[in-house]
């Protein structure tokens, strides 16, 4: 029996980071958890013994109904009836197998029937879930919504809405609109309080919403007449059991086809105000968002892994010229670099997990008790680096995860364009994870922080201080030219002071900051484990192109230069 989670030693070695230990020490609050739920763990080796066994299970579950169930589901797809969706039938069988399994709240607390997991592990679970079907983890891994209720609703929406979360309801984020994308601050859709009803009612259309018939929703919703910007949304939990959202239909899309994303009727449907008025796009929409993209990244990573294993058993069996297609250096080469863009990826998914998992833990704690002061410069220090590398990571993962869908087909020749292999599923559902939850553009124009305040820098020079065994010694001297080239380029197009060309050389900027970062991990990568080497050395001679070519282009250009770029309309 297939186990996705057995098959892939990559994930074993990042739940054993030595960060982890830390992280579960914090997540179980020194295993005092112990005395309350029967459940929870003694201690470090039980918690990573508990989560190894529950990856077990999705990797099972994944391995055996996710994965043979999607081509199915791909042709069949969800469908509206009577304004509800009704999912294709091996999507209400994955939903059910997975529920039966208790692998729903994975991150909740106990006392919200959740497993109380860190981030780690339930971002492994979705690489998993993504692996065998990218399309049915937008379903399944709408879970993480429940965070943000746990985060900012009171204890009573809590306590009524975060057990149903564990126990199997499925959640959606209702954010966008016909002529609100990427810019929410022009959400329209109305939420007005009714004296009588002593409720909101929630009025209007929303768009593009994923799996937008769920058991539960976040809506946002401007609560304040008259407002034309973000200050006048406020964050809503619609509730189906309620009435009043029908869908009126569901797009037809290129790929995820079993995810249903629809367009939504709101008629006085009833809503529960989360937080406070006014803050809802401010501050609960970003930390949604956040969660959302680090789950994209997660879903990335995992159509990399499915692209490229697709790929290697192609071109072992596939026989040209007397000999398999492998052994082509045209071929071995484009398989060695995809090994290493998804060990590079993985790597840097695993690193922004830790640093959302401990400064969110801490965040948890300081709603317990006041911290510490050396605990609250630590969550800070971790909030820092998680709010850089979540769109680092969703970015470039994204596109990596295109890039290897592309390969694989290419390795598949003219058997890759047809329906009979998956890999041309795989193209289609890779394309949309560097669209939605913000395009890689405007990952970039969130990440460029990093570069700007020098933080992608400082923490590469953190990395350059680790001590690595002598024979890795010549991967980070590259790095560390590399990075010269890196602080003069920021140098270069800082000294201009000009928001524009900061903004024309962002992408560049930004994805140089990444290929150092994700070369530094595989190299610290292999100094835990060797059998990271190979990709380690195969990523670092891609960087270095990548790096310096950028490095070039920025060193040769001007200010005066941005015109030559500019349309007129």
């Amino acid at each position: 029996m297939a186990n996705y989670y057995n098959d892939n030693s990559e994930l074993k070695f990042h739940l054993n980071h030595p960060l982890m230990e830390k992280i579960v020490r914090l997540k179980e609050r020194e295993y005092s958890f112990k005395k309350e739920f029967d459940f929870a763990p003694m201690d470090y080796e039980d918690a990573i013994d508990n989560y190894d066994r529950v990856l077990e299970v999705v990797g099972e579950i994944c391995g055996n109904i996710v994965a043979e169930n999607a081509e199915s589901i791909d042709a069949e797809g969800p469908q509206v009836v009577d304004g509800h969706v009704i999912y294709a039938r091996g999507t209400q069988e994955n939903i059910d197998a997975l529920n039966q399994a208790g692998l729903m709240g994975m991150s909740l607390p106990y006392k919200y029937d959740g497993l109380n997991f860190p981030i780690v592990p339930y971002i492994m679970a979705a690489d998993i879930v993504s692996r065998a079907d990218a399309g049915f983890v937008n379903i399944w891994g709408l879970q993480d919504c429940a965070e943000t209720i746990n985060e900012f609703a009171s204890e009573e929406q809590k306590e009524k809405y975060l057990p149903r979360v564990s126990n199997g309801d499925t959640m959606a984020m209702d954010l966008t609109e016909p002529d609100a994308g990427s810019d929410l601050q022009a959400v329209q859709l109305k939420a007005t309080w009714d004296e009588k009803k002593q409720t909101w009612l929630l009025n209007g259309v929303k768009r593009f919403i994923t799996n937008g018939d769920g058991d539960i929703s976040l809506v946002l919703a401007r609560s304040e007449p008259g407002t034309k910007d973000g200050r006048g949304l406020s964050m809503f939990i619609y509730d189906k059991q309620d009435g009043g959202v029908t869908v009126r239909r569901i797009e037809h899309k290129m790929g995820i086809i079993g995810s249903p994303t629809c367009e939504l009727v709101f008629k006085n449907a009833p809503g529960e105000l989360v937080g406070s008025r006014k803050m809802g796009l401010i501050k609960y929409v970003m930390a949604l968002m956040n969660g959302a993209r680090l789950g994209i990244a997660a879903q990335s990573v995992g159509v990399s892994e499915a692209a490229y294993r697709e790929a290697l058993a192609y071109a072992k069996e596939r026989m040209q010229f007397g000999k398999a297609i492998i052994r082509f250096p045209a071929v071995y080469e484009m398989l060695s670099l995809m090994k290493g863009k998804l060990d590079a990826s993985r790597t840097l998914l695993y690193e922004t997990a830790r640093f959302v998992d401990m400064y969110k833990t801490y965040m948890h704690i300081a709603e317990e008790r006041s911290l510490e002061k050396e605990e609250r410069e630590e969550m800070k220090k971790y909030q820092r680096l998680a709010d850089i590398y979540t769109p680092l990571v969703k970015g470039m993962a994204s596109e990596y995860s295109n890039q290897l869908a592309y390969d694989a087909v290419q390795i598949h020749g003219g058997s890759g364009f047809m329906k009979d292999y998956p890999v041309e599923r795989i193209y289609r559902d890779a394309r949309i994870t560097s669209i939605y939850e913000g395009t890689t553009q405007l990952q970039v124009v969130a990440a460029i922080r990093g570069v700007t305040t020098g933080s992608y820098l400082n923490q590469i020079r953190e990395y350059e201080a680790e001590r690595v065994s002598p024979k890795l010694e010549y991967l980070k001297r590259s790095l560390i030219i590399l990075t010269d080239d890196y602080e003069r380029a920021v140098k270069k197009v800082m000294a201009a002071d000009d928001t524009e060309f900061v903004d024309f050389h962002a992408r560049r900027l930004v994805e140089m900051a990444g290929h150092i970062i994700m070369g530094y991990l595989l190299v610290l990568d292999s100094n835990r484990d060797e059998s990271f080497l190979k990709s380690a050395q195969n990523y670092l001679n891609f960087a270095k192109g990548q790096v310096k070519a950028h490095a070039e282009f920025i060193r040769s250009s001007e200010l005066a230069d941005l015109g030559n770029y500019k349309f007129e309309i």
